[in-house]
């Protein structure tokens, strides 16, 4: 049974089943800066050969708490005004919506940036890796100088079993190994999924398609 969500309806005139209280909106704008030389250079082909401990990636929480249930991925009715195939993300709810068209949309559970780190603004999905290797950026390593420099891809990596760029900014839409951060505001600002979502996701989304960051 579908009801109406208050918490997005405004925005969004979408009607789900649940909703998550909303956090406060940042504004900061992480499509001001071009780094598309850093952005691409985690798909090198070199091995890390340091170590990696739980935490590393986009962020930490000082105190998650495990989800209950998983969230589910589910069909929800949809209608605002994106065409099929857009990518939506709710910050507030922890949610993400990929557009199927005819008043529906494909709902998911996500992590999203922790206070400080939240953004809104509206891109295209620029390229997609399977199992993506992972350079932490520059502001990333200044923050966590104990972070690897360079993570092949692999089930410990921080990135999970897919990501999707965002622009030429430093933002993707990935995978997670810790899929208890899921629903929760964890990240420097990607959009964490677990790994099994994200690769639903993967295989729908096309290069090219309208990602839209809502507050």
């Amino acid at each position: 049974m579908k009801t109406s969500l208050t918490a997005l309806g405004a925005l969004l005139g979408v009607a789900v089943l649940a909703a998550t209280p909303a956090l406060a909106a940042s504004s900061y704008d992480p499509f001001g800066t071009d780094n598309a030389d850093e952005y691409y250079s985690d798909q090198g082909q070199y091995g890390y050969q340091g170590t990696y401990a739980p935490g590393y990636g986009q962020g930490v929480q000082a105190a998650p708490q495990a989800q209950v249930q998983p969230i589910p991925r589910e069909v929800v009715a949809f209608n605002a005004p994106y065409a099929p195939g857009t990518i939506v993300v709710s910050t507030a709810e922890r949610r993400l919506y990929y557009v199927l068209g005819n008043g529906q949309a494909l709902r998911y559970g996500v992590g999203v940036g922790r206070p400080g780190f939240s953004w809104s603004g509206t891109n295209t999905i620029t390229a997609k890796r399977e199992w993506p290797s992972w350079t932490p950026p520059k502001a990333m390593i200044a923050r966590r100088p104990d972070l690897p420099r360079y993570m092949a891809g692999g089930i410990e990596n921080p990135l999970g079993a897919r990501a999707m760029y965002i622009g030429h900014t430093e933002y993707r839409i990935h995978g997670s190994n810790e899929p208890d951060t899921i629903g929760q505001a964890v990240s420097s600002g990607c959009i964490r999924m677990t790994n099994d979502d994200v690769t639903d996701l993967y295989e729908r989304v096309k290069v090219g398609a309208k990602v839209v960051v809502l507050n």
